[in-house]
């Protein structure tokens, strides 16, 4: 999803966008391309993504990185706002946070991957503590429901901040060089000016290639050829543009699609992950069950139970 509002022939970008929106039937793994908060208002739910299979309910909350697939079986009805957030907005934000040991965004994308090293994460925040956010969540969705507005720009990010000042201390967090002197230690040489760069079109174009044929036997020099890079530089502006490899995108690719399969068709487990792409069976329950969270056999059984009366 890209955090625009179409209107007519005009695009509006806003890197903030809030909904609020009760949801019955089960929803199948989807990744999107910005971060995304979201909070359980009312009602509960089986959660699928790289943390396994989860049970959520009023008072928490769910961190999912760019691109992480996250499926949802609600249990009757659950009421949920969810908070859309660039990626590149949510990197400018952690580069002034830790400017005074951060050299330019570029540093700050890899610094933010290295503390923010879970992609998928419930919080626990408690009903209490959830309610608090409930006036903030609400006038955020009122603000953005409407699309991008400059005049208020600055009140939706001053309710984001008070959103993410409650819940940041429930993010789990990895240790990380803080200081000038130990990134010096291990990153040599003359700190660089700080400086923002646009999405490189190649990465972009890469992107396009595997969302419209992710069942083709894609390597990585196959898709730098086509996207007229080295696979190195390739995988570098990649990564920058997206937060994972061209090959980790792919698999999360398969994965959403493979999830498609298992639950809209009768397809043997077999047949579906070779009409995806994978043609190892045991490859691709791996990597089905590092994006979704549960192996292609378990996802089938949790779909079909949903579906008994």
């Amino acid at each position: 999803m890209a955090l625009s509002d179409t209107r007519g022939d005009n695009e509006r970008f806003t890197p903030i966008i809030a909904r609020t929106r009760s949801v019955r039937q089960p929803i199948a793994p989807i990744a999107y391309d910005c971060v995304k908060l979201i909070f359980v208002r009312h009602g509960s739910a089986i959660l699928l993504s790289e943390f396994g299979e989860k049970h959520v309910r009023v008072g928490d909350a769910i961190a999912l990185g760019a691109n992480t697939l996250c499926g949802s079986e609600p249990e009757d009805l659950i009421t949920v706002t969810t908070l859309y957030l660039d990626r590149d907005f949510v990197i400018d934000q952690v580069f002034w946070q830790y400017a005074a040991v951060l050299s330019d965004r570029l540093d700050a994308r890899d610094f933010a991957d290295d503390l923010y090293s879970e992609p998928a994460q419930v919080l626990r925040l408690g009903e209490d503590r959830a309610g608090m956010l409930t006036p903030w969540l609400d006038e955020l969705v009122a603000l953005s429901i409407d699309g991008p507005s400059p005049q208020r720009f600055y009140r939706l990010q001053a309710l984001l901040f008070a959103v993410l000042d409650v819940i940041i201390p429930y993010i789990a967090t990895t240790p990380v060089r803080q200081t000038p002197t130990q990134r010096k230690a291990t990153d040599p040489g003359t700190p660089r000016h700080r400086h923002f760069t646009p999405l490189r079109a190649e990465a972009r174009e890469a992107a396009e290639l595997l969302r419209e044929a992710p069942a083709q036997r894609w390597t990585l020099p196959d898709l730098a050829e086509a996207a007229h890079l080295s696979p190195s530089q390739l995988g570098r502006v990649f990564v920058d543009a997206y937060g994972k490899t061209p090959m980790t995108y792919l698999a999360t690719l398969r994965a959403e699609r493979l999830a498609r399969l298992l639950r809209e068709t009768d397809l043997p487990i077999e047949v579906a992950m070779r009409e995806v792409g994978w043609h190892s069976r045991g490859h691709a329950a791996r990597l089905f069950r590092q994006c979704v969270g549960a192996s292609p056999t378990r996802y089938r059984q949790l779909v079909r139970q949903k579906a008994l009366p």
